[in-house]
């Protein structure tokens, strides 16, 4: 199979966890004779440096025509960068909410699985956690208060600012059915997020989504207020199969997911939409404090390449083969800075590596 991506490797820790994502896919697809054409553009900080603004017209016609796009980072340090002193419109993350929305992006898919071999690096008590757990967030991403008219003006002297929250039944309806199809191939519960008690949002979120699980009686479906959702993540996460809220909840609760997993460098991410194409990137952000040190973990985005197989070219077997080395390299005992246990619970078997070596370990398992 032919397989067209393009790669954006941005800004910060992106070129460095993007070329062991390469390397672990070029290693399979050598193993089960694929051809990858790789083609990289800019995307953020690094084409605000080059062009002016952080993502072009051009870059936009040259995803749409792939069959993917695989994502290291995008942004800088809010406080320092020059940067964030452009308007909101040309910073780095704009970029990243402009291709969303061109592609129409619309279902994020991020799975918080918690390996077994990390269970020491998760900061909840063992008691709790057990053997582990294994969900999988669905996050609407085209709508809601990150894409609803924004302003700010001065009334009455007073500087005022405004972020409108907006969802139609349509874009409700289509990231509920994404969340119960998955849900169909798992353990088929459904927990569906909102905050029903304030929002009108949330009431037609609620409304929409209970006519969906109609469609799937083999769902079970339950509803949770944000708040308790964010409490339930840390106090019982086992209870979580596939949880689906909107755009801002699920941002705030899958960088929650992400911290009880061990690390945020272990989190996957896919974004779709109607058709196969999709975007994959690793959950954490630019890490610009460490970008170039070769201590970055790339596991998140050789995982996000793993999705990429699975969701955009049906390369089931492959994908498998990706996570089974990735489990393999942990079970080994290797482990990138950010997810070595402390001093006092770590035994001989734990070895430090870097980015480039985990990439490599990685590739050698496929």
């Amino acid at each position: 199979m032919n397989l067209n991506i393009v790669c954006i490797p941005g800004d910060g820790i992106g070129p460095e966890i993007i070329a062991e994502a390469k390397r672990v896919l070029n290693k399979t697809a050598e193993k089960f004779g694929h051809n990858i054409t790789y083609k990289d553009v800019l995307m953020g900080g690094v084409s605000i440096d080059t062009y002016g603004e952080p993502l072009t017209d051009e870059v936009i016609e040259i995803a749409k025509a792939a069959d993917a796009v695989l994502l290291g980072s995008i942004g800088g340090n809010t406080a320092t960068s020059p940067w964030y002193k452009l308007a909101p419109e040309l910073r780095p993350e704009a970029g990243l909410l402009k291709l969303r929305k061109s592609l129409n992006l619309f279902a994020n898919l991020r799975p918080a699985y918690l390996y077994e071999e990390l269970l020491e690096a998760c900061p909840i008590k063992k008691e709790i956690i057990g053997n582990g757990f294994d969900m999988v967030i669905v996050r609407e991403l085209t709508g809601g208060l990150y894409f609803g008219e924004r302003r700010t003006q001065e009334v009455k002297g007073e500087v005022t600012a405004v972020d409108t929250l907006s969802y139609s039944e349509k874009e409700i309806r289509r990231i509920a059915v994404k969340a119960f199809e998955i849900a169909m191939k798992r353990s088929k519960k459904v927990t569906s997020v909102d905050k029903v008690n304030v929002l009108d949002s949330s009431r037609l979120w609620r409304k929409i989504v209970e006519e969906v699980a109609e469609v799937y009686p083999g769902v079970t479906l339950e509803h949770m207020i944000v708040d308790n959702c964010a409490m339930q993540l840390v106090k019982n996460p086992n209870q979580f199969d596939v949880i689906l809220t909107e755009n801002m909840f699920g941002d705030i609760l899958s960088d929650e997911a992400s911290a009880i997993t061990g690390s945020i460098g272990m989190l996957s991410s896919a974004s779709l939409n109607d058709t196969k194409f999709g975007l994959y990137e690793p959950s954490g952000g630019a890490a610009p404090d460490i970008a170039g040190k070769g201590v970055a973990n790339p596991i998140a985005t050789i995982l996000s390449a793993a999705m990429m197989l699975r969701y955009s070219f049906n390369l089931e077997e492959e994908a498998g083969r990706i996570e089974t080395a990735v489990k393999q390299v942990l079970a080994e005992g290797y482990r990138t800075v950010d997810i070595m246990p402390q001093e006092k619970n770590r035994n001989q078997s734990v070895k430090q590596v870097g980015t480039e070596d985990m990439g490599k370990l990685i590739a050698e398992r496929i």
